[in-house]
């Protein structure tokens, strides 16, 4: 057993009050680790709250289904007498409550982010794990909590969104146990696949025609890239997170190496006019030759070797040649024809 892995478990015997934090914009990892934390703590009697900033809201309705008691979205008064698990967050300013980021705060910072920061009083970062999910899976046997209902599902979450459906590299030999051990838990794999993948809005299947009606492809086809403008959102009456799986789309193009969707903002927008456009970059590497995490942190963000993403203020077209000249750097120029 490892000494941060103990560290961890004796940190959650000992104490009695916890915070659970996320990343920015959280996926099904991000979400199904926090709901599922929070659900063993309280099994063993502790005091958990869980936050997510409001301007998350709504979260993509896909993960809307998740028990959420326990929520805030504002510092607790206790604040300074919780320790405050970070999960699934491999640097701590992709988290906005600044109150837990103080030098006396007890940060216990859970993860497998390859680029995580090691911003913790204590570091347990798993990095050949599939997902942080797993993570928290492995320490709640420890614990001796059996999984209920709710904590299968949001663990089978984090691990079916964070692993492509079992289609990615870091899909391991443990992944497949735990997902045998959640389905034997009771999840309903049909009912979580449906809610995950097959009942979209419609509006949702308009923005990624649109998607695909902007779609380009770059030096032969390494790098297949698409564009989704504020103007397509409001076309679509889409919302933000409905841009969700279109990169899937792109990914299996045959002969891309990175496959890559911008998207610009809606909230928060810092120009309405315009005239400058934040954006958030998806980033997806289709084998081993490409790590988009390098690309990502070249772009101020970070991730994994095959899934990352940065957000960026650059015009369009720079941000095309930003991306060509990245990968460029790492599968080398095109030969002469």
């Amino acid at each position: 057993m490892s000494d941060s892995r103990e560290a961890v478990l004796a940190e959650i015997r000992r104490q009695d009050r916890f915070i659970l934090v996320t990343h920015e914009h959280p996926d099904g990892d991000a979400l199904g680790s926090l709901v599922a934390m929070h659900e063993i703590l309280l099994a063993l009697g502790k005091d958990s709250v869980m936050f997510v900033a409001a301007d998350e809201f709504p979260l993509p309705y896909e993960y809307r289904f998740f028990v959420f008691d326990g929520l805030v979205s504002q510092a607790p008064p206790d604040l300074a007498e919780r320790t405050v698990i970070f999960l699934d967050c491999g640097n701590i300013d992709r988290n906005p409550l600044d109150e837990v980021k103080g030098e006396d705060a007890r940060i216990v910072n859970i993860d497998h982010h390859h680029d995580n920061t090691r911003f913790g009083t204590i570091d347990h970062v798993v990095v050949d794990a599939s997902c942080t999910a797993e993570i928290v899976w492995d320490l709640m046997r420890e614990l001796g909590v059996s999984p209920t209902p709710t904590i299968a599902d949001a663990l089978y979450v984090g691990l079916v969104t964070d692993t492509g459906k079992f289609m990615y590299e870091n899909t391991g030999e443990r992944a497949h146990a735990m997902a045998g051990e959640l389905i034997a838990a009771g999840v309903d794999v049909n009912a979580v696949y449906r809610r995950l993948y097959e009942e979209m809005p419609y509006s949702k299947l308009e923005l990624l025609a649109l998607g695909l009606a902007n779609l380009s492809r770059h030096d032969d086809g390494r790098l297949t890239f698409t564009i989704l403008h504020r103007e397509d959102f409001l076309a679509a009456e889409a919302e933000e997170s409905y841009a969700e799986g279109l990169i899937d789309h792109l990914r299996s193009v045959r002969g891309t190496k990175v496959a890559a969707v911008a998207r610009e903002l809606l909230a928060g927008a810092d120009d309405p006019s315009g005239a400058t456009r934040r954006k958030k970059v998806s980033l997806r590497a289709t084998d081993g030759e490409v790590d988009v995490s390098v690309i990502a942190r070249a772009g101020g963000g970070g991730g994994h070797r095959q899934a990352a993403g940065f957000t960026t203020e650059l015009g369009d077209d720079e941000l095309i040649a930003f991306l060509r000249e990245q990968v460029a750097l790492q599968l080398g120029p095109l030969a002469p024809v």
